[in-house]
């Protein structure tokens, strides 16, 4: 059995009249036979996680799973400290940063 690591996109919606759009980007960890076991696999990790619950403010608040982005092997599977589990490259960082909370200074 290998070890996976899926990227799934999550999206939440809400019947609040100023909602504007909030996305979760998380990684997963999957035990599968297969890459193609480890899809599926995801897929219902995903579902599986969808919810809907009311807000403090009453409003009705909804995650679902938009997409799975990613699927691959775990990079370390010994999965000790300092271990790699997930890369990807990209060549855009102004885009990269203006999607990233975390580097645009945004507060959640």
């Amino acid at each position: 059995m290998g070890m996976y690591v899926a990227v799934l996109l999550s999206e939440a919606s809400s019947d609040a009249a100023d909602h504007e759009p909030l996305f979760q980007e998380s990684f997963v960890l999957l035990a599968a036979e297969s890459l193609e076991e480890a899809r599926e696999n995801a897929v219902m990790h995903g579902r599986g996680q969808e919810t809907s619950y009311r807000n403090e403010d009453g409003e009705r608040i909804t995650w679902r799973l938009r997409t799975v982005v990613d699927v691959n092997e775990v990079l370390d599977p010994e999965l000790a400290d300092g271990a790699e589990i997930y890369a990807r490259h990209f060549r855009d960082y102004d885009s990269y940063a203006a999607f990233e909370p975390m580097l645009s200074g945004e507060e959640l």
